[in-house]
This record gives C-alpha cells, structure tokens and sequence, in this order.
C-alpha cells in the first residue's frame, strides 16, 4: 500500500515510498547494548518502527544488521521485510546507509531513512515527513528541523539516493546534507519525537521520566555493558504515567497496522 496524501479538496499522486531501518550499530556508548533490541513496554524498539512504517504505508523496507545481526533477525523475522547484513558495521552509520539503499528492489518517489534509535517515531511523524516531502517546492532531502536542531528519519528522493550511492564510500545522509545544503528542504516542526534519540544510559533515564514507561536493556554481547530491567518514575516521583498504548505509538490519532506474518528476504 503507498501514500495518498490529501490537501484541501483534491488528492495528491500517489507515491511509491521505500524505507532503510538503520538496526547495525554497537552501542558504545552503552557498553554495547543492541538499541533496536531493548524493549519499551514489553515491545522491542525494532518491532515499534517495523509497525509504524506499515501502519505509515510504506511500500519496501529494508533493515540493515550488523552487531547483534542474529538476535535482531530474530525480531523481524514475522515481517515482510528484506534483511541486509552489512559486516562492516564498525566502519559507521555511513557504510550502513550505502547497504540499505543497494538493497532496494525497486523504483521509489521518495525513500525514509529511519534511525532504529528513535523511540517515539510513529506512523503519524512518518506520514508528516512524506506530506512535507510531497509539498515541498524544492530541494531533494527533507530534514526535519525542531527549535534550530536537526532531526530524524529524513526523506531522500532519486536524486539524493543516485548521489550517496555513487559517492566515495565516506559519504552517507549527514554527509550529504552537511556538504550540498542546496539539496535540502528544510521542514519546520515543532515535533520533539524527530529530535528524540537513545544515545546513552542518561537518555534512557530522561525517557522512562517522561513517559512512565518500562525500559529493559538487552544483555550486551560479551557479557558486558547494561542490562536488565529499568524502570522510572514519572517526573517528581510520581507513580508511573500510563504509557501509550502501542496502536498509539507516542502519536495521537495514529493508527498502526499489525505485522503480517511473512519471512523477510535476507540478503
């Protein structure tokens, strides 16, 4: 199923949408912890984006593993997703974003990459990114921007995908954007999910403050690194807010599809 995107009283084409979820790095900086496998309310990360890029209506997904590659197939493998295994995860996000986009089967409008480390990207953000992708007047990226800070998932069209695949390896999304602004349309939001990431421990915790949800770490390989259960207070030591249900996904009015079961493709 693609986007029909509305506005006013007529109907926008519809459009071929791909997405690259981005689920190969370490972790460092939590000892290294899988993120895309810690769970928020019981539901691993990867999981919660996997829905909400179905229930977003996305055509083709491509998740790209690296570290913990086994344990996070593990988690998709209900989805019809194609799986890209990038050995050279150590390498950077960079050489991850070039094995997502080669693995694309087809021809796409526009192609969201999403960070596996953004716990509150629901369908409704993802669906705001391609209206704003469709709307724009110029430029070949949509960057989120919120309050003066760049965000995430981003929107790239053909364009944008034939530069990073035919660049020097070095240069993925980031790069892209840093180097040729002049392809980037900048989409102004004040929505603080495109900003929301989960880079260390101390994130975790802001987390688990403001929402009252219950945060499990996987064990880290080697042994090492966070684990086990955390939970958090809402703010003032309060008893736990309610968490959202997962249909919710952190987004009001956003409806999330359920998983079909089908194996992904690995490659």
């Amino acid at each position: 199923m693609g986007c029909l995107l509305k506005q006013g009283g007529g109907l926008y084409a519809r459009l071929r949408v791909g997405a690259v979820l981005l689920a190969a790095g370490e972790g460092r900086r939590m000892g290294g912890v899988s993120k895309p496998l810690m769970t928020l309310q019981g539901v691993p990360l990867i999981k919660r984006h996997l829905i909400a890029l179905s229930g977003a209506g996305v055509d083709e997904v491509v998740v790209v593993t690296g570290h913990a590659r086994d344990a996070v197939e593990v988690q998709v493998q209900r989805f019809p997703v194609t799986l890209a295994h990038n050995p050279n995860y150590a390498e950077g996000q960079q050489v991850s974003v070039r094995v997502g986009l080669a693995a694309l089967s087809g021809n796409f409008d526009a192609v969201l990459m999403v960070l596996a480390d953004q716990p509150l990207i629901g369908s409704a953000d993802l669906i705001e990114l391609i209206a704003a992708f469709k709307k724009r007047t110029s430029g070949h990226v949509v960057v989120p921007m919120v309050h003066g800070q760049r965000g995430n998932p981003i929107v790239l069209d053909d364009v944008a995908l034939a530069k990073v695949l035919a660049s020097d390896t070095d240069l993925g999304c980031r790069q892209l954007i840093e180097r040729q602004p002049d392809l980037v349309h900048v989409h102004l939001t004040g929505n603080t999910r495109f900003i929301t990431d989960l880079d260390t421990v101390e994130d975790v915790q802001r987390l688990a403050q403001r929402t009252g949800w219950r945060i499990e770490f996987p064990a880290a390989e080697g042994g090492s690194g966070a684990s086990g259960l955390l939970v958090s207070m809402a703010a003032g030591g309060d008893s736990p807010t309610r968490a959202p249900e997962l249909s919710s996904m952190a987004t009001e009015g956003s409806e999330v599809a359920a998983a079909p079961s089908a194996a992904p493709a690995r490659q």
